[in-house]
């Protein structure tokens, strides 16, 4: 392996871009405390140029927001738009954890404009906001890493690795900004009904937006009197609620979230009818991840507590076989027929446990399916 080829950052350094706006721009302390820092800065980048708030002092989240989406370079092209302030926030959010593509690798140090679509414009933008100062970028062969300082504390970040770490950090905006439940004067159904009705939409950012704000409120709940004297009924809805912003972290990469919802969720869920899907979410969110042997007890539990589907069996018996235990992996599969597994991925567990034991495998198969 060669000797990587360095790129210094500090033509390109962004670092108080947004303070140095804030210092030009009229009302900004104003924008800030209506749309929020974080979003305002979010609009910047994104080039949504907000001309003008309706304010609704009672809902805040009603707040309607009047912008203007720049259509390529020019800022003042685009259609004028109205939304509520909460749907321009989602908005903002979808726009920057979009899949961008990096830009070829660069080969001049002096070329500021190849380095910039190589990281990423809106990431360089993005990192000042969460405390990374960028100052080199490495490239060797078909790696890139960027030599950075976050906190205080230099550290070497591969770029995908970093990209994906800021696309996470803007997702949670939402979540800072999702309103708790009202744990004491009642649940808040509706919330939840409206999640349900994103999930039916694949609009996992909109799951967080509605749910983000509940697990805080719902940990500190649980552990007082009335929390645990919580009827049935409302912990079911909880667990439920949970399980479904516990999945949209995964299906956002914020695999580390997900699993922190869904422990709180499996807490709520106990042993009711609910409990099997919630301890099935987590055991997916654990294969997703390659953590094989912890999926095989949750997902085993889940289909203990009556959870069906064939996507459980098909996690249960691929972890299973990840693991080695490739009778238990064909017993798995087996059986997940009977819940919607289809054959071809039966026939595929059985070609790998049978590339592992040869004739062995018969024996086993009749072991496990002696009919």
């Amino acid at each position: 392996m060669g000797t990587p080829n360095t790129f210094s950052l500090d033509a390109i350094r962004t670092d108080g871009w947004f303070e140095r706006v804030g210092q030009t721009v009229a009302s900004f302390q104003a924008l800030c405390d209506i749309v929020g820092e974080r979003f305002l800065a979010f609009s910047m980048i994104t080039g949504a140029r907000i001309t003008a708030l309706t304010v609704d002092r009672h809902n805040p989240q009603e707040t309607v927001v009047d912008f203007v989406k720049a259509e390529g370079a020019d800022p003042n092209t685009g259609e004028p738009r109205r939304l509520t302030l909460a749907e321009f926030r989602r908005s903002l959010v979808q726009s920057l954890v979009s899949d961008e593509p990096k830009g070829p690798a660069p080969t001049n140090p002096d070329d500021a404009e190849s380095i910039q679509h190589h990281i990423g414009i809106g990431f360089l933008l993005l990192a000042p906001l969460y405390g990374y100062s960028l100052s080199a970028l490495e490239i060797d062969g078909d790696k890139s890493e960027l030599v950075l300082t976050h906190d205080g504390a230099e550290q070497r970040r591969e770029l995908s690795q970093f990209r994906q770490q800021i696309r996470m950090h803007v997702r949670r905006e939402l979540e800072n900004v999702a309103k708790p439940p009202r744990t004491r004067g009642g649940i808040d159904v509706a919330a939840y009904e409206e999640a349900k009705r994103a999930v039916a939409a694949g609009d996992q950012l909109k799951v967080v937006e509605l749910l983000g704000g509940w697990p805080a409120p719902l940990t500190v709940f649980l552990r007082t009197a009335e929390g645990q004297l919580l009827n049935p009924k409302a912990r079911s809805m909880i667990a439920q609620a949970l399980g479904l912003l516990g999945t949209a972290h995964a299906l956002l990469g914020d695999t580390g979230k997900s699993e922190e919802v869904l422990r709180l969720a499996i807490q709520y869920a106990g042993d009711s009818d609910v409990a099997g899907d919630v301890y099935g979410r987590l055991g997916a969110t654990l294969y997703a991840e390659h953590r094989f042997g912890e999926a095989i007890g949750l997902l085993r539990r889940a289909a203990n507590l009556g959870a069906t589907g064939p996507m459980l069996w098909e996690s249960l018996s691929h972890s299973l076989l990840h693991r080695g235990r490739l009778l238990a992996a064909y017993a798995a599969a087996l059986e997940g027929v009977q819940f919607g597994l289809s054959k071809e991925s039966l026939l595929k567990i059985e070609r790998e446990a049978r590339a592992k034991l040869g004739d062995g495998f018969d024996q086993l198969r009749q072991a496990a399916n002696p009919g």
